[in-house]
């Protein structure tokens, strides 16, 4: 069972959601950052080393107190602007036609601590510290992490009858052509329901945002440890979530460039591929996988279609039945000697919102020797290796469409 709470969130007025809602600090570097981020934009605070000249270190103390800095100025300025009472409420998300239905929540801290919001990555401590630090100085969790739950009929009911019923307070499209909505769910009986509900919900699941969701749980339990009348009820107990039903996510391809064969020649890796794969040519065209266990692969201008064997992989084990498994076994590992994918320099990963054709030119520029695209994770694959207790391998799932950073925002500071 999870425990979760209304808040009173931080959030642009109408007029300027679209302007200072921002890419999350995790999808673009500190150049790319700096190009993007007008005046209002959220980036000069999940990025504040771009208002430096050069841009600073992103783990320079003056980077995160111009994050403060610069919290408090969009809250003066009036760009931020705090509800004055505590309210769930609805962010969806619109990709290709598909849209999504989020909660935007507080979640309780312990609960990431005790297992019933379940992870399925493990985290760096390195950016565990510095989205820490971030969450520390602030007093606020400026970036939602993305969260899913079981599906639940009464909560899709609720949800229905706001978006149906009450215009949007949001409604804007971003400049990558995904549509943002929001919804202020101002019904106090409807929020107690809200509550009532995820109490009786067994699990939530880390969809994306693990360092965020660790860094926060670290800040809760410091700030518990300083506290010596803590009851567990405190703000700081709790931080910001966007929770989706399980079935509205997808999750899209998380693909693979190599940089060499590992002293082998082109034929010669692909016969060593044919010990354990179905290998078929198809030529200049891009080849997309069809199905679990089918993989394509670039090479020397041409796309391969990899069918891994039958007794190659193991579907009744969560991990054993996973692409990223089945190829880091049977080719990186035994064919590459790439063992370790967290800290290997002979690798990379491109999301699959890149597109297969970014495989084709990392390959064809000469930085890459090859390319390999997967069939997509599914949400019941990770809800089953979550529930067992499991780890994935390292970029396994990418969901899309990301959540924008400063649609609304949850402060505890007193």
């Amino acid at each position: 069972m999870v425990r979760i709470k209304p808040f009173k969130g931080i959030r642009p007025p109408k007029e300027l959601a679209s302007e200072v809602a921002s890419r999350p600090y995790d999808v673009l570097n500190s150049a790319e950052a700096k190009a993007e981020a007008s005046e209002r934009s959220l980036l000069h605070i999940i990025k504040p080393e771009i208002d430096f000249e050069p841009i600073a270190d992103e783990h320079s103390q003056e980077v995160y107190d111009k994050a403060v800095e610069n919290f408090r100025k969009w809250q003066d300025e009036g760009w931020l602007q705090q509800d004055g009472d505590e309210y769930y409420y609805i962010y969806a998300q619109t990709m290709d036609g598909r849209t999504q239905y989020g909660l935007a929540m507080c979640c309780h801290f312990e609960d990431y601590l005790s297992g019933a919001i379940k992870k399925h990555e493990l985290t760096r401590p390195d950016k565990e510290e510095d989205r820490m630090k971030h969450v520390f100085n602030q007093h606020a969790n400026i970036e939602p992490v993305f969260f899913a739950y079981p599906d639940n009929e009464e909560i899709d009911a609720i949800v229905s009858k706001i978006v149906n019923e009450q215009p949007a307070d949001y409604d804007f499209t971003a400049e990558d052509g995904f549509g943002h909505h929001f919804w202020v769910i101002r019904d106090a009986d409807v929020n107690r329901r809200i509550t009532e509900i995820f109490a009786e919900i067994p699990a939530l699941y880390v969809a994306d945002g693990h360092h965020r969701t660790a860094a926060a749980a670290r800040v809760g339990q410091a700030l518990a440890a300083k506290n010596p009348n803590h009851t567990g009820d405190e703000e700081y107990c709790f931080f910001l979530a966007v929770t989706f039903p399980a079935s509205q996510l997808k999750i899209i391809d998380y693909n693979r460039v190599v940089k060499d064969l590992n002293g082998m020649t082109p034929t010669e890796f692909l016969r060593a591929l044919e010990s354990d794969f179905t290998v078929e040519k198809v030529g200049e065209e891009i080849y997309t996988p069809s199905a679990l266990h089918n993989f394509s692969m670039y090479l020397e201008g041409e796309w391969y279609n990899l069918t891994a064997k039958e007794g190659t992989y193991d579907d009744t084990d969560p991990i054993g039945v996973l692409d990223v498994t089945v190829l880091s076994n049977l080719v990186l590992d035994k064919l590459l000697g790439i063992a370790d994918l967290r800290t290997s320099k002979r690798i990379d990963f491109v999301g699959g919102i890149r597109g297969l054709g970014e495989l084709k030119r990392r390959v064809d520029s000469g930085e890459m020797k090859a390319a390999f695209a997967l069939y997509p994770v599914s949400m019941k694959q990770l809800i089953d290796i979550a529930d067992t207790g499991n780890i994935m391998p390292p970029k396994t799932t990418w969901f899309e469409p990301k959540l924008r950073s400063g649609v609304v925002i949850h402060s505890f500071r007193e």
